[in-house]
């Protein structure tokens, strides 16, 4: 039977692009999967079809070939179900359906016991506000597990283990769906190829036991709260000779009592009094590194700010530091004594009359403003 042209099969043009012809052989592999049509040996035959057409366009060498040559060009590059010649054809339909290449057509050697990366693993650390500005080191204790040091991780005595039954030490199993031989991790042994007859009476069988680990956590300066710090190889042991995983330090600042901070900028507000703010002062202005003068100009109006550059947080990357804004606020006395009522009363007798508005002339100015 005459092959139909392999772009014709995929349903793309001449000029398409890989991402083009992965998209159309996905649709394809969905649509005619034996899985999806039991019994159809039309599709069956698309679905070999379509798997064929592929493995030629998606390889750049093959494709020119086919491209000059016709099918002539690709001779014998295409036929049947070669696992050398299907490129990415086992991780489109390992994305499509749960398995590799290998694990559908059952080629390739006996498969070995993978080893599996530790699970990583979260630890909260709350941290005073005046250690997350200035930077710190920690020391923390970390509950965690490790290989057991009487099996070394195996899990079973010296003479424990044995051939596992169901898999005959392969690690797989194999079977039958559809035309397609399938491999599967035997569920017995989980791929390890042996099972367990007499555990290790340390860990029972588990290969880890449970510990405390304590570690030296280094915390720059200028950390907040959500700051995640990673520690590369602390987390739990990896299974069959596997690397450990990794260890994260999540930290939760506390709150200053005096201090707000935004981003790398401190704010605060500073109480000055009446004459403070009238004729202006030198005050003390508390920082995180003591106190600094602050010059308030005569005239200060309750509410404004001021502003002391690198007096902030450190940028936590080390480049520069935020600034220190100041707010004052002008506290009017609930209290006086006889004197110092004396000497306001003084001062009113003093001040414009002009500070007291006008009842007309404010009656006149809201009128204007709805008319």
């Amino acid at each position: 039977m005459t092959k139909r042209d392999y772009y014709d099969v995929l349903g793309v043009g001449r000029n398409a692009t890989e991402q083009e012809l992965k998209s159309s052989y996905r649709q394809m592999a969905l649509k005619y999967h034996p899985d999806r049509n039991a019994g159809d040996k039309e599709a069956e035959e698309k679905f070999k079809e379509a798997a064929e057409a592929y493995s030629v366009l998606s390889d750049p060498q093959k494709r020119a070939g086919y491209d000059r040559y016709g099918h002539q060009g690709v001779s014998g590059a295409a036929q049947g179900f070669d696992p050398s010649i299907f490129g990415d054809f086992g991780d489109i339909l390992g994305d499509l359906f749960g398995f590799g290449f290998a694990d559908l057509f059952g080629g390739g050697t006996r498969r070995r016991p993978r080893s599996q990366r530790g699970d990583d693993v979260r630890y909260d650390l709350e941290i005073s506000f005046e250690d997350a500005v200035r930077g710190m080191t920690a020391e923390i204790q970390v509950p965690r597990q490790e290989s057991c040091h009487r099996c070394q991780g195996r899990g079973a005595e010296p003479d424990g283990l044995t051939t596992c039954p169901a898999c005959h030490g392969r690690g797989e199993i194999l079977f039958q769906q559809a035309f397609l031989t399938m491999r599967r991790t035997c569920p017995q042994c989980g791929g390890a190829g042996q099972v367990i007859q007499r555990p290790c009476p340390e860990c029972r069988g588990s290969g880890v036991l449970r510990s405390e680990r304590k570690l030296k956590v280094n915390i720059p300066a200028g950390v907040d709260s959500g700051t995640r710090l990673r520690l590369a190889g602390e987390g739990q042991p990896g299974a069959l000779g596997g690397p450990a995983g990794d260890l994260y330090v999540f930290l939760h600042v506390e709150e200053h009592p005096f201090f707000e901070r935004r981003e790398n900028d401190l704010y605060c507000t500073i109480p000055i009094n009446v004459t403070q703010a009238v004729l202006g002062a030198e005050i003390e202005a508390p920082t995180l590194d003591g106190t600094e003068p602050l010059r308030i100009p005569a005239g200060a109006q309750s509410g404004t700010s001021f502003r002391l550059r690198h007096r902030g947080v450190p940028d936590v990357s080390g480049h520069g530091r935020g600034d220190l804004i100041i707010e004052v606020q002008v506290k009017i006395p609930t209290k006086l004594t006889r004197e110092q009522r004396r000497l306001f009363e003084q001062l009113r007798g003093t001040l414009p009359e002009d500070n007291t508005p006008n009842r007309k002339g404010l009656f006149e100015k809201v009128k204007d403003y709805f008319m």
